[in-house]
Protein backbone atom coordinates (compact mmCIF):
# COMPACT_ATOMS: atom_id res chain seq x y z
CA UNK A 1 0.00 0.00 0.00
CA UNK A 2 1.67 3.14 -1.21
CA UNK A 3 1.69 6.14 1.35
CA UNK A 4 1.99 8.73 -0.57
CA UNK A 5 0.21 10.29 -3.10
CA UNK A 6 -0.16 13.38 -5.61
CA UNK A 7 -3.54 15.65 -6.01
CA UNK A 8 -3.70 17.31 -9.14
CA UNK A 9 -4.67 21.25 -7.92
CA UNK A 10 -3.08 22.98 -10.66
CA UNK A 11 -5.58 23.28 -13.26
CA UNK A 12 -7.44 26.67 -14.49
CA UNK A 13 -10.77 25.79 -13.97
CA UNK A 14 -11.74 26.67 -17.17
CA UNK A 15 -14.97 24.76 -17.13
CA UNK A 16 -16.22 26.29 -13.75
CA UNK A 17 -16.28 29.34 -15.01
CA UNK A 18 -16.96 32.34 -13.83
CA UNK A 19 -16.44 30.76 -10.26
CA UNK A 20 -13.15 29.99 -10.82
CA UNK A 21 -12.01 33.69 -11.52
CA UNK A 22 -11.89 33.63 -7.70
CA UNK A 23 -10.53 30.19 -6.55
CA UNK A 24 -8.80 27.69 -7.64
CA UNK A 25 -11.26 24.80 -8.37
CA UNK A 26 -10.01 22.08 -5.24
CA UNK A 27 -10.68 25.02 -3.08
CA UNK A 28 -14.49 25.34 -3.46
CA UNK A 29 -16.17 24.73 -0.33
CA UNK A 30 -18.33 21.67 -0.52
CA UNK A 31 -20.81 22.06 2.70
CA UNK A 32 -18.65 24.82 3.94
CA UNK A 33 -15.46 22.63 3.87
CA UNK A 34 -12.62 22.92 1.23
CA UNK A 35 -13.21 20.06 -1.70
CA UNK A 36 -9.41 19.75 -1.20
CA UNK A 37 -9.71 19.24 2.28
CA UNK A 38 -12.23 16.30 1.75
CA UNK A 39 -10.22 14.52 -0.32
CA UNK A 40 -7.03 14.90 1.68
CA UNK A 41 -9.26 13.73 4.78
CA UNK A 42 -10.14 10.79 2.66
CA UNK A 43 -6.12 9.72 1.90
CA UNK A 44 -5.38 10.10 5.61
CA UNK A 45 -8.20 7.44 6.60
CA UNK A 46 -7.02 5.35 3.80
CA UNK A 47 -3.75 5.16 5.41
CA UNK A 48 -1.66 7.78 3.12
CA UNK A 49 0.47 10.07 5.28
CA UNK A 50 2.08 12.56 2.34
CA UNK A 51 0.80 14.55 0.24
CA UNK A 52 2.09 16.24 -2.57
CA UNK A 53 -0.43 19.18 -4.47
CA UNK A 54 0.52 20.88 -7.62
CA UNK A 55 -0.32 24.44 -7.78
CA UNK A 56 -0.43 27.17 -11.16
CA UNK A 57 -3.80 29.06 -10.67
CA UNK A 58 -4.92 30.79 -7.30
CA UNK A 59 -2.56 28.56 -5.43
CA UNK A 60 -3.29 30.77 -2.23
CA UNK A 61 -6.95 29.52 -2.20
CA UNK A 62 -5.43 26.19 -1.91
CA UNK A 63 -2.34 26.72 0.50
CA UNK A 64 -4.72 28.85 2.69
CA UNK A 65 -6.78 25.99 2.88
CA UNK A 66 -4.35 22.75 3.71
CA UNK A 67 -1.32 24.76 4.97
CA UNK A 68 1.32 21.94 5.79
CA UNK A 69 -1.37 19.56 6.47
CA UNK A 70 -0.68 18.81 10.21
CA UNK A 71 -4.57 20.31 11.01
CA UNK A 72 -5.12 17.33 8.32
CA UNK A 73 -2.82 14.60 9.90
CA UNK A 74 -1.00 14.53 7.05
CA UNK A 75 2.43 16.07 5.79
CA UNK A 76 1.68 18.02 2.73
CA UNK A 77 4.29 19.72 0.39
CA UNK A 78 3.66 21.51 -2.74
CA UNK A 79 4.65 21.21 -6.33
CA UNK A 80 5.17 25.03 -8.14
CA UNK A 81 4.36 24.93 -12.00
CA UNK A 82 5.13 28.45 -13.55
CA UNK A 83 3.71 27.08 -17.06
CA UNK A 84 0.73 24.25 -16.49
CA UNK A 85 1.96 21.03 -16.97
CA UNK A 86 -1.06 18.85 -17.71
CA UNK A 87 -1.50 15.09 -16.52
CA UNK A 88 1.39 13.74 -17.19
CA UNK A 89 4.00 16.65 -16.96
CA UNK A 90 2.24 17.53 -13.25
CA UNK A 91 3.24 14.44 -12.15
CA UNK A 92 6.87 14.38 -14.12
CA UNK A 93 7.74 17.50 -12.03
CA UNK A 94 6.54 16.41 -8.76
CA UNK A 95 8.49 12.94 -8.74
CA UNK A 96 11.41 14.19 -6.62
CA UNK A 97 9.29 15.73 -4.03
CA UNK A 98 7.04 12.51 -4.23
CA UNK A 99 10.68 9.86 -4.08
CA UNK A 100 8.61 6.82 -4.13
CA UNK A 101 8.64 4.28 -6.35
CA UNK A 102 4.73 3.62 -6.61
CA UNK A 103 2.31 6.56 -5.52
CA UNK A 104 -1.24 7.43 -6.02
CA UNK A 105 -2.46 9.93 -8.36
CA UNK A 106 -5.68 11.81 -7.82
CA UNK A 107 -7.97 14.66 -9.42
CA UNK A 108 -8.87 17.50 -7.27
CA UNK A 109 -11.76 18.07 -8.94
CA UNK A 110 -13.48 14.77 -7.63
CA UNK A 111 -14.42 13.65 -4.74
CA UNK A 112 -14.84 9.49 -4.56
CA UNK A 113 -14.63 6.74 -1.77
CA UNK A 114 -12.61 4.45 -3.58
CA UNK A 115 -10.66 1.69 -1.30
CA UNK A 116 -6.78 2.67 -2.03
CA UNK A 117 -6.00 -0.35 -0.64
CA UNK A 118 -7.95 -2.90 -2.70
CA UNK A 119 -6.69 -0.44 -6.15
CA UNK A 120 -3.35 -0.88 -5.02
CA UNK A 121 -3.35 -4.72 -4.04
CA UNK A 122 -4.88 -4.91 -8.08
CA UNK A 123 -1.98 -3.00 -9.37
CA UNK A 124 0.48 -4.86 -7.60
CA UNK A 125 -1.34 -8.19 -8.32
CA UNK A 126 -1.59 -7.90 -12.28
CA UNK A 127 2.32 -5.90 -12.06
CA UNK A 128 0.97 -2.98 -13.95
CA UNK A 129 2.70 0.44 -14.79
CA UNK A 130 -0.33 2.24 -13.93
CA UNK A 131 -3.70 1.30 -12.86
CA UNK A 132 -7.44 3.64 -13.43
CA UNK A 133 -10.27 3.25 -10.67
CA UNK A 134 -13.19 2.70 -12.99
CA UNK A 135 -16.76 2.71 -12.92
CA UNK A 136 -19.99 2.39 -15.05
CA UNK A 137 -20.05 5.10 -16.64
CA UNK A 138 -22.57 7.43 -15.65
CA UNK A 139 -23.03 9.61 -18.60
CA UNK A 140 -21.53 8.16 -21.81
CA UNK A 141 -22.79 11.34 -24.02
CA UNK A 142 -20.87 13.70 -21.80
CA UNK A 143 -17.94 11.53 -20.96
CA UNK A 144 -15.23 9.81 -22.48
CA UNK A 145 -14.95 5.78 -21.31
CA UNK A 146 -12.13 3.41 -20.81
CA UNK A 147 -11.91 0.19 -23.24
CA UNK A 148 -11.22 -3.05 -21.03
CA UNK A 149 -10.66 -6.38 -22.05
CA UNK A 150 -11.90 -9.60 -19.95
CA UNK A 151 -8.69 -9.74 -18.56
CA UNK A 152 -9.10 -6.24 -16.96
CA UNK A 153 -6.67 -4.67 -19.00
CA UNK A 154 -7.13 -1.23 -20.66
CA UNK A 155 -7.33 -1.48 -24.72
CA UNK A 156 -8.44 2.02 -25.30
CA UNK A 157 -9.83 5.17 -24.19
CA UNK A 158 -13.34 6.80 -26.71
CA UNK A 159 -14.56 10.03 -26.77
CA UNK A 160 -18.02 11.09 -24.98
CA UNK A 161 -20.43 9.77 -26.64
CA UNK A 162 -18.31 7.28 -29.00
CA UNK A 163 -19.39 4.05 -26.70
CA UNK A 164 -21.65 3.35 -23.96
CA UNK A 165 -20.24 0.28 -22.85
CA UNK A 166 -16.63 1.99 -22.12
CA UNK A 167 -16.21 2.80 -18.36
CA UNK A 168 -15.60 6.03 -16.43
CA UNK A 169 -12.06 6.73 -14.84
CA UNK A 170 -12.76 8.53 -11.44
CA UNK A 171 -9.73 10.42 -11.32
CA UNK A 172 -8.10 8.25 -8.73
CA UNK A 173 -5.18 5.60 -10.02
CA UNK A 174 -2.14 4.37 -8.81
CA UNK A 175 1.38 4.76 -10.82
CA UNK A 176 5.19 3.33 -10.97
CA UNK A 177 7.36 6.23 -10.99
CA UNK A 178 8.75 4.71 -14.22
CA UNK A 179 5.77 5.47 -15.97
CA UNK A 180 6.88 9.12 -15.68
CA UNK A 181 10.53 8.88 -15.47
CA UNK A 182 11.25 9.79 -19.35
CA UNK A 183 9.43 12.76 -19.53
CA UNK A 184 11.06 16.00 -20.05
CA UNK A 185 10.82 17.87 -16.72
CA UNK A 186 9.13 21.25 -17.67
CA UNK A 187 7.25 20.31 -20.65
CA UNK A 188 3.47 19.68 -20.62
CA UNK A 189 2.21 16.26 -21.67
CA UNK A 190 -1.14 14.34 -20.97
CA UNK A 191 -1.65 11.16 -19.20
CA UNK A 192 -4.98 9.68 -20.56
CA UNK A 193 -4.83 10.45 -23.94
CA UNK A 194 -1.21 11.33 -23.99
CA UNK A 195 1.45 8.78 -22.39
CA UNK A 196 -0.97 6.38 -21.58
CA UNK A 197 -2.53 5.78 -25.23
CA UNK A 198 1.64 5.43 -26.36
CA UNK A 199 1.53 2.91 -23.28
CA UNK A 200 -0.49 1.03 -24.95
CA UNK A 201 0.66 1.09 -27.58
CA UNK A 202 4.48 0.04 -26.65
CA UNK A 203 3.54 -2.31 -24.18
CA UNK A 204 -0.58 -3.48 -24.45
CA UNK A 205 -0.43 -5.05 -20.49
CA UNK A 206 0.71 -2.13 -18.53
CA UNK A 207 -2.50 0.16 -18.30
CA UNK A 208 -4.53 -2.05 -15.55
CA UNK A 209 -8.59 -1.04 -15.47
CA UNK A 210 -9.71 -1.53 -11.42
CA UNK A 211 -13.93 -1.44 -11.56
CA UNK A 212 -15.55 -0.99 -8.55
CA UNK A 213 -18.64 0.21 -6.98
CA UNK A 214 -17.38 3.67 -5.28
CA UNK A 215 -19.13 6.82 -4.76
CA UNK A 216 -17.96 9.55 -7.97
CA UNK A 217 -18.97 13.08 -7.15
CA UNK A 218 -18.38 16.10 -9.84
CA UNK A 219 -17.14 19.79 -9.54
CA UNK A 220 -16.13 19.94 -13.23
CA UNK A 221 -19.12 22.85 -13.82
CA UNK A 222 -21.06 25.10 -12.41
CA UNK A 223 -24.10 23.07 -12.27
CA UNK A 224 -21.99 19.67 -11.44
CA UNK A 225 -20.71 21.74 -8.18
CA UNK A 226 -24.16 22.51 -6.71
CA UNK A 227 -25.69 19.06 -7.66
CA UNK A 228 -22.39 17.54 -5.32
CA UNK A 229 -23.70 20.38 -2.69
CA UNK A 230 -26.78 18.88 -3.15
CA UNK A 231 -25.88 15.71 -2.56
CA UNK A 232 -23.90 16.18 0.29
CA UNK A 233 -26.87 18.23 1.78
CA UNK A 234 -29.95 16.98 0.44
CA UNK A 235 -32.30 18.46 3.05
CA UNK A 236 -31.15 21.83 2.85
CA UNK A 237 -33.69 24.45 0.95
CA UNK A 238 -32.38 27.99 2.00
CA UNK A 239 -29.23 29.16 2.68
CA UNK A 240 -27.10 26.12 2.18
CA UNK A 241 -23.93 27.23 2.89
CA UNK A 242 -23.02 30.81 3.48
CA UNK A 243 -19.20 31.60 3.69
CA UNK A 244 -17.11 33.81 5.89
CA UNK A 245 -17.47 37.46 6.33
CA UNK A 246 -20.71 37.68 4.01
CA UNK A 247 -23.54 39.49 4.54
CA UNK A 248 -27.61 38.26 3.94
CA UNK A 249 -30.22 41.77 4.31
CA UNK A 250 -33.20 39.46 6.08
CA UNK A 251 -35.60 40.47 3.50
CA UNK A 252 -33.45 38.47 0.64
CA UNK A 253 -34.44 35.27 0.11
CA UNK A 254 -31.91 32.72 -0.93
CA UNK A 255 -33.45 29.08 -2.11
CA UNK A 256 -31.22 25.76 -2.36
CA UNK A 257 -28.23 28.41 -3.62
CA UNK A 258 -24.15 28.55 -2.29
CA UNK A 259 -22.65 31.74 -0.75
CA UNK A 260 -19.19 32.00 -0.73
CA UNK A 261 -16.80 34.40 1.31
CA UNK A 262 -17.11 38.34 1.26
CA UNK A 263 -19.93 38.38 -0.14
CA UNK A 264 -23.02 40.84 0.28
CA UNK A 265 -26.90 40.21 -1.02
CA UNK A 266 -29.05 43.28 -0.84
CA UNK A 267 -32.58 43.33 0.49
CA UNK A 268 -35.36 41.70 -1.73
CA UNK A 269 -32.99 40.18 -3.73
CA UNK A 270 -34.04 36.48 -4.69
CA UNK A 271 -31.29 33.60 -5.69
CA UNK A 272 -32.52 29.66 -6.76
CA UNK A 273 -30.58 27.05 -7.48
CA UNK A 274 -27.68 29.73 -7.71
CA UNK A 275 -23.61 29.91 -6.74
CA UNK A 276 -22.57 33.40 -5.47
CA UNK A 277 -18.44 33.27 -5.92
CA UNK A 278 -16.06 35.46 -3.34
CA UNK A 279 -16.68 38.71 -2.91
CA UNK A 280 -19.68 39.02 -5.10
CA UNK A 281 -22.20 42.21 -4.89
CA UNK A 282 -25.78 40.82 -5.00
CA UNK A 283 -27.92 44.53 -5.93
CA UNK A 284 -30.87 45.05 -4.24
CA UNK A 285 -34.27 43.66 -5.67
CA UNK A 286 -32.06 41.28 -8.24
CA UNK A 287 -33.72 37.85 -9.30
CA UNK A 288 -31.22 34.92 -10.46
CA UNK A 289 -32.22 31.72 -11.34
CA UNK A 290 -29.87 28.76 -11.93
CA UNK A 291 -26.87 30.77 -12.43
CA UNK A 292 -23.45 30.88 -11.20
CA UNK A 293 -22.26 34.18 -10.41
CA UNK A 294 -18.99 36.52 -9.84
CA UNK A 295 -17.59 40.00 -9.20
CA UNK A 296 -16.40 41.13 -12.85
CA UNK A 297 -13.12 43.04 -11.83
CA UNK A 298 -12.20 43.92 -14.76
CA UNK A 299 -12.34 40.23 -16.50
CA UNK A 300 -14.59 40.10 -20.01
CA UNK A 301 -16.95 37.47 -20.94
CA UNK A 302 -16.17 34.91 -21.85
CA UNK A 303 -18.22 32.45 -24.09
CA UNK A 304 -21.73 31.61 -22.67
CA UNK A 305 -21.44 34.11 -19.74
CA UNK A 306 -22.72 38.02 -19.65
CA UNK A 307 -22.29 40.98 -18.03
CA UNK A 308 -24.55 42.12 -15.67
CA UNK A 309 -24.07 45.46 -13.79
CA UNK A 310 -20.52 44.71 -11.99
CA UNK A 311 -21.51 41.04 -12.32
CA UNK A 312 -20.33 38.27 -14.54
CA UNK A 313 -23.03 35.53 -14.78
CA UNK A 314 -23.57 31.96 -16.31
CA UNK A 315 -26.18 29.64 -16.65
CA UNK A 316 -25.55 26.46 -14.44
CA UNK A 317 -26.17 23.61 -17.29
CA UNK A 318 -30.07 21.66 -15.73
CA UNK A 319 -29.53 18.76 -14.35
CA UNK A 320 -30.76 16.78 -11.41
CA UNK A 321 -31.83 19.00 -8.25
CA UNK A 322 -31.26 21.90 -10.50
CA UNK A 323 -33.52 24.29 -11.65
CA UNK A 324 -33.33 24.72 -15.68
CA UNK A 325 -32.49 28.69 -16.94
CA UNK A 326 -35.49 30.51 -18.18
CA UNK A 327 -35.55 31.33 -21.57
CA UNK A 328 -34.57 35.28 -22.47
CA UNK A 329 -31.51 36.15 -20.02
CA UNK A 330 -30.72 35.13 -16.38
CA UNK A 331 -32.16 37.99 -14.42
CA UNK A 332 -35.60 38.93 -14.06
Amino acid sequence: MPDRALVLTAGLGDRLRPLSLTRAKASVPLAGIPLVCRILAWLREQGVAEVVLNLHHRPSTITGAVGNGAHLGLHVRYSWEPTLLGSAGGPRHALELLDADRFFIVNGDTLTDVDLRQLAARHEQAGAGVSLALVQNPAPERYGGVRVDDDGWVSGFTAPGADARALHFIGVQVVEASVFADLSDGRPADSIGGIYRTLLTRTPRCVAGVRCDARFLDVGTPGDYLRSVLDLAPDADAGMSIGARSRVDPRARLIRTVIWDDVHVGPDAMLTNCVVADGARIPAGARFVAQAIAPAAGDEPAAGESLVGELLVAPLDPGPGVSPVPAHGDRA
